[in-house]
């Protein structure tokens, strides 16, 4: 186990649903979360199996592309151009646009009616154009506004919307739900795009690299790659195929090591494709003193991991609230993000993992605490520093004794040391774990299943 005190294209768009958690496939005729990503010249990417209708990237406009809406069937989209131009592809319906209407402040997103029969625009001031069967519920129009707005998303039944700001703080109209926000966060991009799942039960944020953060009951899939060529600039709603997360290091099959400052000036041997290496051995201190060698080893397939160990501050954190573990987590997670930068490995690109383990950690005989500790780790690294993909490394046996029910939609390295274990076979002992009542983020992306002279790891 990791006892170590241890441990291009720019988009402008998502569009995302959501159901149960992410499995490996879909059943024939089933569809699954997934997500389309719009680049500020109107070029879609398309994730977890969302199909493509078309776009406007090899169209020259009066404006950019600054949001992406999907029709509710997710059989087709509508982009939206600054000037208020609407463009739509598959089934989508035109219903009317601002394109010849001069306007007070530029169209920043869009939404669209459930069921169909038409769509709202939304300006940087918060003022809404209806168009089809919308109807009009309120505005920011009139208010002062510490951001811009940057998008909508439709409430549940169409009865409502939200408008969401740059600094991802969001406003409720009708009888739209509110899941939270990132409104008290320090972001290091500007919000730029929303989108909500398909039941009304939770949303998406991304900012202008493609972070995407969730809220309620929307899962995590993934975020767009690094670097980007133009910038994201919205989101929507997709159904996709396959509903698996975007944007692991590794392919399902790698094989390879973590290692951490007990390795060090005695590295593993031979060819590896995963190579996760100790950034910090406890939280807020203890740096691997062969970071920089461990760095060179693990090469293209670098990951980074902290090791947590609990502590509280009354120092008031961005998105803590107040919550003296919270703060102490977020501080650890800086902390660890600076020595990594500081060793030439602050690529937001990189995944990180946070290592949650019982040895030496001190953890708190109040769950609850631990799992604020855990959170505050969480928004520094992805919040606050910008990693696109921030995920939790913990033993199934182990993990709700610390946190208790707590489970973040991360991505999920579990440490598996069943009955003769091997990579695919750990994978596999994920549904076990889960059978006998765990609750554990995942599915994993990685399994660490065995640790004779050095630990082992396996991509499922």
């Amino acid at each position: 186990m990791l006892v170590t005190a241890l441990p291009l294209l720019a988009l402008v768009g998502v569009a995302v649903t959501v159901t149960a958690p992410a499995q490996p496939a879909a059943a024939a005729g089933q569809s699954t979360p997934a997500y389309w990503l719009a680049a500020s010249d109107g070029g879609i990417f398309s994730f977890g199996g969302a199909a493509y209708y078309g776009s406007t990237g090899g169209m020259i406009l009066n404006k950019p592309v600054v949001g992406i809406a999907a029709t509710s069937d997710g059989g087709g989209y509508y982009e939206v151009a600054s000037d208020g131009g609407v463009f739509s592809y598959g089934d989508a319906v035109f219903y009317g646009s601002t394109g010849s209407i001069h306007l007070n402040q530029p169209v920043v997103g869009m939404a669209v009616v459930p069921g169909g029969g038409g769509y709202w625009l939304v300006a940087a001031d918060g003022g809404i154009f209806s168009f089809g069967n919308a109807t009009f519920y309120g505005s920011t129009g009139s208010l002062v506004l510490n951001k811009p707005i940057i998008g909508m998303i439709t409430g549940p039944s169409g009865a409502g919307y939200f408008l969401v700001a740059s600094d991802g703080g969001i406003f409720s109209f009708g009888s739209a739900p509110f899941f939270g926000s990132l409104g008290g966060q320090a972001l290091r991009h500007p919000i730029v795009g929303a989108a909500a799942t398909p039941t009304g039960n939770g949303y998406w944020f991304t900012d202008s690299v493609g972070l995407v953060s969730n809220f309620g009951s929307a899962d995590y899939y993934g975020s767009a790659p690094s670097p980007l060529f133009r910038p994201i600039v919205g989101m929507a709603e997709a159904p996709g195929t396959t509903g698996a997360f975007i944007g692991s290091t590794y392919p399902s099959g790698s094989y390879g090591y973590d290692i951490s400052k007990y390795q060090c000036n005695s590295l593993p041997g031979g060819d590896h494709q995963i190579g996760i290496v100790q950034v910090d051995g406890s939280s807020s201190g203890n740096t691997n003193p062969c970071l920089g060698e461990e760095l060179a080893w693990a090469g293209n397939g670098l990951n980074l991991y902290t090791y947590l160990t609990y502590a509280t501050s009354g120092t008031n954190e961005p998105g803590c609230n107040g919550d003296v573990s919270c703060n102490a987590g977020y501080q650890a997670g800086i902390y660890a993000y600076n020595d990594a930068f500081n060793a030439g490995a602050g690529s937001p690109a990189t995944p990180w993992w946070l290592d949650v383990e019982t040895a030496d950690a001190n953890w708190s005989t109040n769950l609850s605490e631990n799992a604020q500790f855990v959170q505050g780790a969480l928004n520094a690294l992805h919040e606050s520093e910008g990693i696109g993909d921030v995920g939790i490394y913990a033993s199934p046996g182990v993990w709700n004794n610390i946190v208790g029910d707590f489970t973040p939609d991360v991505p999920y390295w579990m440490a598996d040391y069943l009955p003769s274990p091997s990579g695919p076979g750990s994978c596999a002992d994920y549904s076990r774990w889960a059978s006998q009542g765990a609750q554990l983020p995942g599915p994993p992306q990685i399994v660490q299943y065995n640790s004779a002279q050095y630990d082992e790891d396996y991509a499922c």
